[in-house]
């Protein structure tokens, strides 16, 4: 038990209190937070006699006494054994004079057991100035817990590393640890009754603030918020923390503040700055490598690498190749005192920056002789980075001298030139600047732009060897095509040739109008299969045989059959596809056969249009298979067309489709020739076709009466007199009289050689065209050939003297015969 200790009693007196005794009493200062003690505070109010006046809740629930059981009541006997009652009265007596006294004393609980309380007793004076006793106590386990707790709680706020703080609700300092205060650079007083943005002003204080204002309105923690800046204790160095925060409230849920533990995680938050970048480099590499090389077009692979750089990894970027990289010349070695001319193919810039303004615009030229800093890293083939900028080094750099002052003022810091370089050699340069990104570029940066321009310079080198194939595989295809189309009596003709819209694919198509004798055409059209340089030779080998094949008066299957033989013999399997047909404007017959082609179309004089039931063959290059034909009348002001399937192919749409879609585009009256070609093409060609389309058209028109004349071969009397006067008067009447006497001498020739060796002539007919035909139909089969005559023989000269009078002769096969014809040139001006 403690001494008594002596002193004034505290101010006020006592207030009488009823059997409830909840009324706060002057000068006792609960331990408690609004109305929840942390330790039951007992009080009780005694008069001089030891009757019971007032009695606390706390007092009911530490001894068990309900206000009304104990109130009135003296104290002593239910509160005190026996053994100590003597003890109790003494001191009591001593406290009635007015000393203070404290200490430790066992209370009896209503139940009979002790409780060990820590008592503190004033003498008190009463209305009247009669004596009272004011006691309090508290349980001495709980203040011994509530002790323990603190020391603990203590510890760990003083020698915690981690920083702590906790703030008040309006976020300023209440309490801060020497971990904190290190951490800041300043000492734990400095901090107190301050706001954050006052005691720290170099970080992040708004954020921060937000945050902790967050926490007081919600009540919701914050794990692991970011901070960052510099303190005062390291002015020149940013740091970065890692902060939770979380709201302190009492019992009731009155909010007291916020508390906070931050720990420096720096090294943490660096590493993870770096994971980051690399982690965005990693992701530009993968979407530029994605993006960069779509097309076989130099211009546009440029424009995509700006675009994938741009602005994620420099404010501005451009792509200046070598003027005869764009020519399509060969790369080469830079010599040591070789300057270059570059050609600015792509640029691009942040909005706002204004370096396009001062750089090369895009088809501009800049020569840089051999000592210019940009020769230089071209002709190394090694990158050059200035992570600093400066004016005398853009000066240096700068193709122009007015361009330094307006690069400085927007800002260039750091600058980046990667050579773009294939198989060794080099195509150009990229260059990448910054100005509103802070960083400079880095080792991790320039191997990024190396990566990026290395793709990029072989999609460039790619293209560039694709446009100098199809510029090739183009020309040769154009020059082997038809130049001119001539006219033919009795037939219109027209044509398309589109070449495939994408780069890489110069196709083996090809459509050829051949001339006949006596005024048939032949209309041929064809598809090697394969697309380059090789598909375009192939076809223009197949287009000359076809056409020699053709003038040799061969039927449109037998041209197939040897034009097969051909493909074969290139070898290599080259295939390709081929529709034969050959026109006669006298009787309007038409010969089709095809060669693993698309039936041709044929639009009837009254609109009606429909592909042809046409034997479909086998493609060329298959080798001995038969080909067959058909025959059919071409009805005046009927259009045959021919094709290849670029027309009417479509990726994922049946062949069918196109061919309807082309006949219903066709089936049209009233239209020339040339607007069904532009129809079709518009209906059926569409933007960016992966093939070439050829077509040709052709409508039958009335032949003119002037240009053709028969002579039946029948009857009796001299044939060679009769076809020979009909010839003389027919060519007065075409007013080509001055060919009369060779005409005279062809035909009786022609029809003597018929009446010796075929027994059977059976017309002769007179065709006027580019040339003059005369021709001379008889029942044999077998064909006229020169043979060598003796000079005693009387007979056999005159085929020989037809080859030395024609401009050109031949014979073909007809279904009851055949037909021997020659031909003599016109007059100038007939």
């Amino acid at each position: 038990m403690h001494a008594p200790e002596s002193g004034p009693p505290p101010e006020g007196g006592a207030q009488s209190a009823g059997a409830g005794g909840g009324a706060g009493l002057p000068g006792i200062v609960p331990a408690r937070l609004d109305g929840h003690r942390l330790v039951p505070l007992a009080t009780a109010l005694l008069d001089a006699d030891g009757v019971v006046l007032h009695w606390s809740e706390d007092a009911e629930r530490l001894l068990g006494w309900r206000a009304e059981e104990i109130v009135g009541q003296l104290a002593a006997p239910l509160l005190t054994g026996a053994g100590e009652r003597t003890e109790v009265l003494e001191l009591y007596e001593h406290i009635l004079t007015g000393r203070r006294w404290s200490g430790v004393f066992p209370v009896r609980h209503k139940d009979g057991h002790q409780v060990e309380l820590d008592f503190r007793t004033y003498g008190i004076a009463g209305p009247g100035g009669r004596p009272l006793v004011l006691a309090t106590g508290s349980d001495v386990r709980a203040l011994r817990q509530v002790e323990a707790n603190l020391a603990v709680v203590d510890g760990f706020f003083t020698q915690s590393p981690i920083g702590l703080a906790v703030y008040d609700t309006d976020l300023r300092y209440v309490r801060l640890n020497e971990a904190l205060a290190r951490m800041d650079g300043l000492p734990a007083e400095e901090h107190l009754g301050r706001r954050l943005d006052a005691v720290l002003p170099g970080i992040n204080s708004t954020e921060i603030e937000t945050v902790m204002r967050a926490v007081l309105a919600t009540g919701e923690p914050v794990v692991d918020a970011r901070s960052y800046g510099h303190t005062p204790g390291e002015p020149d160095q940013d740091r970065a923390w890692s902060a939770s925060y979380f709201r302190l409230a009492d019992p009731s849920g009155r909010v007291l503040g916020v508390s906070s533990s931050i720990i420096d995680v720096t090294e943490r938050f660096q590493a993870e700055a770096r994971a980051a970048r690399a982690q965005e480099r990693l992701t530009l590499l993968a979407e530029a490598t994605s993006r960069i090389g779509t097309t076989l077009d130099m211009q546009r692979t440029a424009e995509e690498l700006i675009a994938a750089v741009v602005p994620k990894f420099a404010d501005f970027a451009t792509v200046d190749l070598l003027d005869p990289v764009l020519q399509g010349e060969e790369p080469s070695l830079l010599a040591p005192d070789q300057g270059v001319l570059l050609r600015a193919v792509a640029a691009g810039e942040v909005p706002g920056s204004g370096l396009t303004g001062v750089a090369d615009a895009v088809g501009e030229t800049t020569a840089y002789d051999s000592h210019r800093n940009y020769t230089k890293s071209l002709r190394s083939g090694k990158s050059m980075v200035i992570a600093k900028m400066d004016e005398p080094t853009l000066r240096k750099l700068a193709a122009r001298e007015e361009r330094v002052a307006p690069g400085l003022a927007a800002g260039i810091h750091s600058y980046l030139l990667v050579p773009l370089l294939a198989r060794g050699m080099v195509l150009g340069g990229a260059e990448f600047v910054r100005t509103r990104n802070p960083e400079s570029f880095s080792e991790a940066d320039v191997a990024l732009a190396e990566e990026l321009v290395a793709r990029t310079a072989v999609c460039i080198d790619n293209a560039r060897l694709y446009r100098r194939e199809r510029d090739t595989a183009l020309t040769l295809q154009r020059s082997l095509l038809p130049q001119e189309i001539h006219r033919t009596l009795g037939l219109e003709i027209a044509y398309r040739y589109l070449p495939s819209s994408v780069v890489s694919e110069v196709g083996g198509d090809w459509f050829d109008v051949v001339p006949l004798s006596c005024g048939r055409v032949a209309l041929v059209v064809g598809d090697v299969m394969g697309h380059g340089i090789r598909a375009a030779a192939t076809m223009g080998q197949l287009r000359t045989v076809a056409r020699t094949l053709a003038t040799l008066d061969m039927p449109p299957a037998q041209v197939l059959a040897r034009l097969d033989e051909t493909a074969t013999g290139i070898g290599e399997g080259q295939f390709a596809t081929c529709v034969c047909a050959v026109y006669d404007p006298v009787d309007r017959s038409c010969a089709v056969a095809c060669a693993g082609h698309l039936p041709p179309v044929v639009m009837d004089a009254d609109g009606v249009a429909r592909s042809l039931q046409v034997p479909p063959g086998v493609p060329l290059g298959v080798g001995g298979v038969a080909f067959e034909s058909i025959e059919f009348t071409l009805p005046e002001g009927s259009v045959l067309a021919l094709y290849t399937d670029g027309l009417v192919e479509r990726r994922g749409e049946d062949i069918d489709h196109g061919i309807n879609e082309l006949c219903a585009t066709l089936a049209a009256r009233e239209r020339t020739l040339e607007a069904h070609c532009d129809a079709v093409v518009s209906a059926l060609v569409r933007d960016g076709s992966e093939d070439d389309v050829a077509m040709i058209m052709a409508r039958a028109l009335p032949l003119p009466g002037d240009r053709i004349a028969t002579l039946p071969l029948t009857g009796e009397g001299p044939m060679p007199a009769r076809a020979r006067r009909f010839t003389r008067s027919t060519l007065a009447a075409w007013g080509l009289a001055p060919l009369a006497d060779f005409a005279e001498l062809l035909v009786s020739e022609l029809v003597t050689n018929a009446l010796v060796h075929a027994q059977q002539p059976r017309r002769l007919r007179l065709f006027r065209d580019r040339m003059l035909t005369l021709e001379v139909a008889d029942a044999g089969r077998q064909a006229p050939r020169l043979r060598p005559a003796g000079s005693e023989d009387e007979g056999g000269r005159g085929m020989y003297l037809i080859n030395e009078l024609a401009h050109r002769w031949g014979s073909r096969p007809t279904h009851d015969g055949k037909v021997v014809w020659a031909e003599l040139e016109l007059p100038l001006g007939s």
